[in-house]
């Protein structure tokens, strides 16, 4: 089953049902006005969702259905009550962590980064990336995020297995040069990690078939600039924590309500001679990221030189089935300035 929510002038927006070839969508109002409050009754609400869902595919949408159209989308929920990401390829994290001269702690392979994330405010999937100045170091990030249900604290990883509800990519933007600033304060992220942008659509875990293994996806996360491949790493590879570990650690002290995000953090794959990954141009599965690559220019050459995204770049973030069909949209945005308020 495929989610969706249109803008419709509300925060929130509306719910619809798409049909599994992202072609056409039918109102889900009857059963829920929007993702939240469908996840808020979810055990209710599913059942008459995948009944929804089942009729359209079959070509029986009713007169309520329309053509699905991405650029009507906000992020399947617009806000959201939480947003913790995680950094579940620790490949990446030492990549990044070199980059900034810093040294990674041997924890980091046994116990799960996360921070959490303003939530309060998503990106639509084709809205822009806005920033003050291409100085701040704009990045993107492409990850998968899971929506979970009402997580209980102290739940362990089969517990949080059971709550997943729905998966999604994202775009975590990133300021690269203001995290190195934020982080000296021994306070976290807080300007250097703006709002983000999560695919169109969500889908339930059914919709992934084999790919999807209860705890990881098996499918490669492709990211674009300016129609350039910059990585088509898999997602099932190099993921020291599952999703299940990630929600239980999120809930140990804490309970997790229906719709928190819980992301992956960048997908990252090491290369096969077990390095750090190579280009897409030189054989290998490329970066989720900028930082990835500027850290291995580095090292081979002794800076940097691919440029962060600069006003006017455009980035694109899919992922495609076993058959090349896009599963949950794609994420398409450009990179725009704005003036802050005040100045």
């Amino acid at each position: 089953m495929k989610l969706a929510s249109l803008k419709d002038g509300s925060r929130d927006g509306r719910l619809v049902v798409v049909s599994a070839d992202l072609s056409r969508c039918v109102p889900a109002a009857g059963i829920a006005p929007t993702l939240q409050a469908a996840l808020d009754r979810w055990e209710q609400t599913e059942p008459a969702l995948r009944a929804l869902a089942a009729r359209l595919d079959a070509g029986d949408g009713g007169g309520d259905a329309e053509d699905f159209h991405p650029i009507a989308c906000h992020s399947p929920l617009p806000r959201a009550y939480q947003w913790a990401d995680g950094s579940a390829y620790v490949n990446h994290v030492e990549l990044v962590r070199k980059a900034r001269g810093a040294q990674m702690p041997e924890s980091f392979w046994t116990d799960p980064l996360i921070y959490q994330g303003g939530s309060d405010s998503f990106l639509d999937p084709m809205g822009p990336i806005e920033a003050a100045s291409e100085d701040w170091g704009i990045d993107l990030e492409a990850e998968i995020a899971v929506i979970t249900g009402d997580v209980p604290v102290g739940a362990d990883a089969a517990r949080a297995r059971e709550q997943v509800r729905l998966l999604m990519l994202v775009n975590d933007v990133s300021l690269r040069n203001l995290i190195p600033g934020e982080l000296a304060k021994g306070f976290g992220f807080f300007q250097s990690k703006p709002s983000s942008a999560f695919s169109p659509v969500a889908v339930t875990p059914d919709e992934l078939g084999a790919a999807w293994d209860g705890g990881r996806v098996h499918l490669p996360l492709r990211s674009q600039i300016n129609g350039q491949p910059l990585g088509v790493p898999n997602a099932g590879i190099d993921m020291t924590f599952d999703f299940p570990t990630l929600i239980a650690h999120a809930a140990r002290t804490r309970p997790l309500a229906a719709g928190s995000i819980i992301g992956s953090g960048t997908v990252s794959n090491r290369d096969a001679d077990g390095g750090p990954g190579k280009p897409v141009a030189d054989g290998g599965v490329g970066y989720s990221c900028l930082a990835e690559i500027r850290m291995i220019e580095t090292i081979l050459h002794g800076k940097p030189k691919t440029p962060f995204l600069r006003f006017g770049d455009e980035v694109r973030i899919e992922m495609l089935d076993a058959q090349g069909r896009s599963i949950f949209g794609a994420i398409e945005q450009v990179v725009a300035r704005y003036k802050p308020q005040g100045l």
